[in-house]
């Protein structure tokens, strides 16, 4: 991946993770099971950290 696609990569991860959070907090409210958004959201933040350790190493 080159420098955009990597830059483009994390703002979707970005905007998904804000809209994981968002339900994941509907989701506790009604008092349902929330390991599938927490793992979705840790499968991002582990993404998130593997792609900026990308566009570090081309700067």
């Amino acid at each position: 991946m080159d420098k955009k696609q990597i830059e483009e990569r994390i703002a979707e991860l970005k905007a998904d993770y804000i809209r994981l959070q968002g339900d994941l907090e509907k989701i506790e409210s009604l008092g349902k099971n929330v390991a599938p958004t927490e793992r979705q959201l840790a499968a991002i933040e582990e993404e998130l950290r593997t792609l900026r350790k990308q566009l570090a190493e081309l700067k």
